[in-house]
């Protein structure tokens, strides 16, 4: 734990301390006489970024991000290095933590390379330009005639004339507003970035470190388990928070080991000395619950029910005089593109620490979002924010929001109700009813052909039903009434890149069916699958080649590079857009299709993560309707390249969850709700159906860098559907597309 335990007083304590932050409310004299456990914490909307050097010239860096597996605290400490010119092993990483950290949001929608490491970057130009001005006037020499390298400013023409940072900084205690103005280290000037570096968190994870929150453990730790309602991942409708009838304690008085059992309104848990005390505690309580089963038929009804669910028109963009072209299309091809719900399917359930004591509260936590988080805790305690820390870990896996939020929630309760520490676990069960899902989405597509094969007009709605998923337990324990809070995330990449001549494009804000809140590539990849697989169907009437038919509408010069580059890279060769189909004797039958995306977030105009496209090669057997994604080529540009090592291994991920997602996941519901609750209800793809996947990553070292997380997912849906298409002559609208929807298509092409 100790190492973990880098506070700004430490670092003051070292010896000296030259930092450099945006309007930080405190004074060094403040944040030296915090207390020990408990420095202070400057407000969170206040600190934009936050570099520390050390009198024995190391770095400490702040960045309000996590790491997600991305290897994004590799890529920060590779910026950092180079813009202070140090050794990269001099520089440590804090990400997530609400004591250290400024507070830049939720780790989302691949932001945290493009947006919020660019003060960091700031600061660290800073801070080295103002050890420049120190040295100078130690040497009293024209800063002109100085230079940086490795940790040391030195005489140009004199290298051995020289001063360490640690040297510079020791004595001086120096606070300077960011410079938002600090000139950047270009791409010639670079040491690390654009190069390949092993990531910082690995050798941690496979030399038993401590990493994973489900490994902390903290003296006189107690164990606790939660009991829900029987409505798993229910929203608003369900009647959490005043569900429960009664509970039996008599029902586990004889169970050894258990400390106590806690019940604030709904929210019931206990609490045992060991942990499969607990569990057998948790499973034999009795408790008795309102009955409810008011989802409607998201198994057979998906479709419809989205149809008549309720939803809010936001226009994005209309075009005037679409109507009237529409109804005079002499080619229309009229669409419904159907999404279902996914899990986040995280390989471990979620699991936290909690350690509510003498009016504070330390959180071990997995999320996301550590400084929401915080808030959430604050309010469900009773507390002050500056009253509650998150100490942020490594999670097993998320790429949205799951049980994380949760869990750290459950133990907090639990840990105030004993007055010591408390670890808790979600079981798989609880992990894959309650994690708020991936949400079901339904695209309505209207347009179609003119008389000389072009596009005409494309009329696109998209329904969206979900929400902020508020944390569990300030739900079922009263402190937050059960209603529906509207996300407005479906318009994501909503408007296609494409420059039809006619666009209407409407987002649908709708409040959730079930739970549900973001999940990796944030309705891009539903709306990119109606996009692209509608281009796709539109090429093949008009009887050209699919690439060269999208690139009649494209104008964006760096979209056009990069499909260049992957028609080359997958030997793409021009040809109809649909090849003449195998002997019908034939059973397996190979096909290859195309998808080209950008992922646009409509939160921040003008941003948007990386450019990627798909060249997808697969088999399928006309009498199983089984499927082989053999191959995935992909084309990536994420502007300059922090660590092509990291790209490369997120590219990869992406690939290989998108096509589980495209294949075969679906979470399943009846009235109550989900019942997708083990891994033989909710199967992901297995090692032995891995596609080979071949990367090249385009570099634009003159570009800014963009984020990577999601942007390669983003195309797969509509490559799988189009080469799909490609093998058997038939067009698959709804993911994902099992063997039973194979066979079904291929029933009613005939």
């Amino acid at each position: 734990m100790n190492s973990l335990e880098i506070t700004r007083r430490r670092l003051l304590q070292a010896g000296g301390l030259v930092m450099v932050s945006s309007l930080l409310p405190l004074s060094f004299d403040a944040l030296a006489a915090a207390p020990a456990g408990r420095p202070a914490s400057p407000p969170p909307d206040c600190v934009d970024s936050f570099i520390a050097l050390s009198a024995d010239g190391q770095v400490t860096a702040f960045n309000g991000h996590v790491d997600l597996g991305t290897g994004v605290k590799t890529a920060l400490s590779q910026l950092v290095a180079d813009e202070l010119d140090v050794d990269l092993a001099a520089v440590t990483m804090i990400l997530g933590d609400t004591r250290r950290t400024p507070n830049q949001g939720p780790t989302i929608a691949s932001a945290t390379i493009q947006v919020t490491s660019i003060p960091l970057r700031q600061a660290a130009a800073q801070v080295r330009q103002h050890l420049l001005q120190l040295a100078a006037r130690a040497f009293n020499l024209p800063e002109s005639r100085l230079a940086t390298e490795n940790g040391y400013v030195f005489e140009r023409a004199n290298r051995a004339r020289r001063l360490s940072y640690g040297e510079l900084a020791r004595g001086q205690d120096l606070h300077l507003p960011l410079d938002t103005t600090a000139p950047l280290k270009t791409a010639d000037q670079s040491r690390y970035v654009g190069r390949p570096v092993a990531r910082v968190d690995i050798p941690a994870k496979v030399t038993g470190g401590l990493s994973y929150v489900h490994d902390v453990r903290v003296p006189g730790m107690l164990h606790g388990r939660v009991i829900r309602p029987p409505y798993a991942g229910a929203d608003s409708s369900a009647p959490l928070g005043k569900a429960l009838v009664a509970v039996d304690a008599a029902s586990i008085a004889h169970l050894p080991g258990i400390v106590k059992l806690v019940v604030i309104n709904d929210f019931i848990g206990v609490v045992a000395e060991r942990e499969e005390q607990a569990i057998a505690a948790m499973n034999q309580l009795q408790v008795t619950w309102r009955d409810w089963q008011g989802l409607p038929d998201l198994a057979a009804g998906l479709h419809d029910t989205l149809v008549a669910h309720p939803k809010q028109d936001r226009m994005l963009q209309d075009d005037a005089e679409i109507e009237q072209i529409i109804s005079a299309l002499p080619t229309p091809v009229n669409a419904d593109y159907l999404w279902p719900f996914h899990l986040h399917a995280s390989i471990g359930p979620s699991c936290a620490v909690a350690d509510v004591r003498s009016g504070q509260a330390e959180i071990w936590s997995g999320s996301q979002n550590p400084h929401d988080l915080r808030k959430d805790i604050a309010k469900l305690l009773d507390l002050t924010e500056e009253q509650v820390h998150i100490q942020r870990l490594d999670a097993s896996g998320c790429y949205g929001r799951n049980g994380a939020d949760d869990v750290c929630a459950d133990a907090a309760l639990l840990s105030q109700a004993v007055g010591k520490p408390v670890r808790v676990q979600l079981m798989r069960e609880q992990e894959n009813g309650w994690e708020p899902k991936g949400t079901a989405q339904l695209i309505r597509v209207r347009g179609g052909l003119d008389a000389a094969g072009q596009v005409a007009a494309y009329d696109f709605k998209t329904c969206y039903p979900s929400n902020n998923a508020v944390t569990l337990a300030l739900v079922l324990s009263g402190k937050v009434a059960n209603q529906a809070d509207v996300q407005q995330m479906g318009d994501r990449t909503a408007i296609p890149q494409y420059r039809y001549p006619h666009m209407r494009v409407v987002a649908q804000d709708a409040a959730p069916i079930v739970r549900a809140s973001w999940m990796r590539g944030v309705s891009a990849l539903p709306n990119v699958f109606a996009h692209e697989s509608w281009i796709d169907e539109l090429a093949y009437l008009a009887d050209d080649d699919p690439i060269a038919y999208r690139l009649r509408y494209l104008d964006d010069p760096r979209a056009l590079t990069l499909i260049e580059a992957l028609k080359k890279q997958a030997d793409w060769r021009p040809g109809r857009a649909h090849r003449h189909p195998a002997p019908a004797s034939q059973e397996w039958v190979s096909g290859r299709g195309f998808a080209y995306a950008r992922y646009f977030h409509s939160k921040f105009p003008g941003f948007g993560a990386a450019w990627a496209a798909w060249v997808c090669d697969l088999m399928v057997s006309r009498r199983t309707g089984q499927i082989k994604v053999k191959k995935v080529f992909v084309a990536h540009d994420c502007g300059r390249i922090v660590n092509p090592a990291g790209v490369r291994h997120q590219v990869h991920g992406n690939v290989i969850q998108s096509t589980s997602r495209a294949l075969k996941e679906f979470a399943t519901f009846d009235g109550a709700g989900t019942t997708s609750l083990e891994w033989g209800g909710y199967p992901i793809l297995r090692f032995d159906e891995l596609p080979e996947v071949d990367v090249q990553l385009l570099d634009n070292p003159d570009q800014p860098p963009m984020g990577a997380g999601e942007s390669a997912s983003v195309p797969s849906a509509a490559a799988i559907g189009n080469a799909l298409f490609d093998a058997l002559g038939v067009r698959l609208r709804e993911v994902p597309f099992t063997p039973e929807r194979i066979l079904q298509a291929l029933t009613s092409a005939h």
